[in-house]
């Protein structure tokens, strides 16, 4: 995919061939999110240079990671996505945000995109292991934004937006943000509220488990 290479027999050195160029992991955290339009990329990603997102999408369609859809009418659009290969990217991306979690300072109002605070956030906490069996359909309503996330037989799916949740949360991303990062849920109110059963809560504690080494 690039012209520069570690060449290295290793299989962090090839990955890093392929997606360690700066802003490269960004753009791939961003279309984990879902498929999304060059605009909603570029707005996304505050700071990269137009021609440089387009090189960047450009080197990972030529990698097989990503790849053009059109949209249908009456939306008749072309808009970015993963391609099957690129999905593997998910659960490196959830570690690395794992990873980087304690070294956040705690987020201030408005500094926290909704889509952020839920698929980069909770989404990112997602425990395979944890939720093994389990069915949990989730919605948000973040400044006054509503994402929806689907636990369906202890997968991660696309989450059906027909159905009713089981748990509704309310509030701002900031605030959401800081439930992953462990703040208690009472010490939150009223700036996040969460709405469903104490089953399903339990089950949401299990599928998205704080780590203990947040700070």
């Amino acid at each position: 995919m690039s012209s520069k290479t570690y060449d290295q027999y290793c299989t962090i050195a090839r990955a890093m061939d392929l997606i360690g160029d700066r802003w490269t992991l960004l753009v791939l955290r961003e279309l984990s999110f879902g498929e999304q339009r060059f605009t909603d990329l570029k707005a996304g990603l505050p700071g990269i240079a137009t021609n440089l997102l387009s090189e960047r999408l450009r080197k990972l369609e030529e990698a097989g990671l990503i790849e053009q859809h059109e949209l249908p009418s009456p939306a008749a659009r072309s808009v970015y996505r993963l391609t099957r290969e690129g999905v593997r990217i998910r659960p490196v991306l959830r570690a690395v945000a794992q990873f980087g979690m304690p070294y956040l300072e705690p987020p201030a109002e408005g500094q926290v995109r909704p889509r952020m605070a839920v698929f980069g956030g909770i989404g990112a906490m997602f425990d395979p292991v944890g939720a093994v069996g389990a069915d949990l359909r989730l919605r948000f309503v973040l400044d006054g934004e509503e994402h929806w996330l689907e636990v369906r037989d202890g997968k991660l799916v696309r989450a059906d937006v027909t159905a009713e949740p089981d748990l509704t949360v309310t509030g701002g991303a900031a605030a959401l943000f800081e439930l992953t990062r462990g703040v208690e849920l009472d010490a939150l109110a009223p700036r996040l509220v969460v709405e469903g059963s104490d089953a399903a809560r339990r089950t949401f504690a299990r599928c998205f488990p704080v780590p203990v080494y947040v700070r």
